[in-house]
Order: structure tokens, then sequence, then C-alpha cells
């Protein structure tokens, strides 16, 4: 009977641990995307920005957009790529973070679809 109980009771921990981890996984603290999505919202930013390196992808919400992908382009300017649900480009944002640059530094806005 004893060993029953420590044998249920280790599984419980074990599948509890094992859950966390996958969730913690999935998503992070920060609203970080992964997996496919994040893949073609990076490959979508990169056709916007016309190449460069994407640093970070995160869900949003700012300007009726879905996903904020931070790139740095070609030129070494850092933005704020951002994306709809359709992963078209809805705003182009230069980074707050990037050199003191403000979220009104804008480099483009609206009009162009990425796929």
């Amino acid at each position: 009977m004893r060993r029953w109980v420590i044998a249920c009771i280790g599984s419980v921990v074990i599948t509890a641990a094992v859950g966390g981890a996958i969730a913690f996984a999935s998503s992070d603290s920060e609203g970080g995307v992964t997996g496919r999505q994040a893949e073609r919202a990076i490959h979508a930013a990169l056709e916007v920005t016309r190449g460069g390196t994407a640093n970070a992808v995160e869900r949003d919400s700012e300007n009726g957009a879905t996903y904020e992908v931070e790139v740095t382009r070609p030129d070494g300017k850092t933005v704020d790529v951002r994306l709809d649900a359709s992963y078209n480009r809805v705003a182009v944002e230069g980074d707050s973070e990037d050199d003191g640059a403000g979220d009104d530094d804008r480099v483009e806005q609206e009009g162009q679809h990425t796929n």
C-alpha cells in the first residue's frame, strides 16, 4: 500500500513539472511568440525592412497589430515592425530602446501588404 501511495505522489509531481515546463516553453511572460507564428512574422517583417536581423517577436495590440517584430535593418537602425493577424504590415516604428529614438520616430505606416 505504501509503495502505491509513493508511486502516485511521484507520478503527480512529475506530471506537474512536465506540464509547467511545456507551458513555460510555449510562451514567455513578456508575450513572446515561438514556432510557426514567429517564423511567419519574421519572414514578413524582413520583407518589409528589405533584410536585416530579427531580434524578437512578441504579441502586440498597438495600432491594430497582432505581432511586433524588432528588426535591426541592414543600415543598423533598429525598428519595430507591427503586423496584423495575416502578417501584413500595420506600421514600422523606430524602436524606443534604440539610441533614444522614441515611439513617434515613425519610419513608415500602413498601406503595403507583405504577402
